[in-house]
């Protein structure tokens, strides 16, 4: 089986199988430098992408061999480039199975694009910044692709998309790892509003000689995004620091900022967790799964 991969265990999606739709070579409009995959040419199509056919039929084998929670359109590159992608999403869907795309946001701005991801389940677009000359530096893409287009997209495309959407940033040091930057990634967050927000960093050999942030530098640009459901998602947790919250701290912070289990465990000290256990028992705090997290906040609805 070519054309697929898998089943991963994700902690954002759970189990997953892959189908990558440019497996022979990379096939990307960008060249980020955190990218896990070969250096290779820019290129705005996958170039002798393989049948829809060919595609299904590996996925049927897929479905009957393995058990998972999603499908995930990926490539090696960009899957929005694929040019059957709309035929290949209509057949997928009659399989009755959960659908996901991992998109770079490149091509958001193209309503054909819009249309095909509208009816996938869970679509999730990069946004690595706001800020253009960030973003040459940090995706290095095709020279025609410009960041306000790719927001303004993002905002259109989510006036109406009806499932779950999320957006990923990846933090590289030095690069984009400024508060200023995060402010920014706010105020077009807070008009985009996606289902939730996933902060990250790297956690496997990149292309270039680029370094991760630790846990702590994620959390604290994290604090700068407000009201969102945000999932730190990194490999290393605080071993040294932890915050000591008040019961009006947590409080405080959880109208602004939900926390995730991991959040809880990884955050907050031991005489913070038993004041938060405690909120949660009285029931001044609420449980709530988002795109299959689940969140902690309180009871004032954001």
């Amino acid at each position: 089986m070519k054309y697929i991969f898998g089943p991963i265990s994700s902690r954002r999606f759970g189990m997953s199988l892959g189908i990558d739709l440019s497996p022979d070579e990379k096939s990307c409009n960008f060249d980020c430098i955190y990218c896990e995959l070969d250096k290779a040419s820019k290129v705005s199509t996958i170039k002798n992408p393989v049948s829809v056919s060919d595609i299904l039929n590996d996925v049927k084998l897929g479905i009957e061999k393995f058990e998972f929670d999603v499908l995930t359109i990926t490539a090696n590159g960009e899957p929005t480039l694929y040019p059957y992608l709309d035929e290949l999403v209509n057949e997928l869907k009659k399989l009755n199975k959960k659908l996901l795309i991992l998109s770079n946001s490149s091509t958001i701005d193209d309503k054909k694009v819009q249309k095909i991801l509208k009816k996938l389940d869970i679509v999730k677009l990069s946004l690595d910044t706001v800020n253009q000359k960030t973003f040459k530096k940090i995706d290095r893409p095709l020279e025609e692709l410009k960041i306000e287009n790719i927001i303004n997209g993002i905002k259109e495309f989510s006036k109406d998309y009806k499932g779950e959407f999320i957006i990923e940033i990846l933090v590289v040091k030095g690069i984009n790892d400024k508060i200023e930057e995060f402010k920014a990634l706010n105020e077009v967050l807070n008009e985009i509003n996606p289902t939730r927000v996933d902060i990250s960093t790297i956690d496997r050999p990149p292309a270039y000689d680029v370094e991760p942030v630790e846990y702590e530098k994620l959390f604290e640009l994290s604090k700068e995004i407000k009201n969102q459901h945000i999932f730190i998602a990194s490999r290393k947790n605080l071993q040294n620091k932890k915050e000591s919250l008040t019961k009006e701290d947590i409080l405080t912070t959880l109208k602004k900022r939900p926390f995730t289990e991991s959040d809880v465990e990884n955050i907050l000290d031991d005489e913070s967790k038993r004041i938060f256990f405690e909120l949660l028992e009285n029931g001044m705090l609420k449980e709530k799964v988002v795109a299959n997290t689940k969140f902690f906040t309180t009871k004032v609805i954001m």
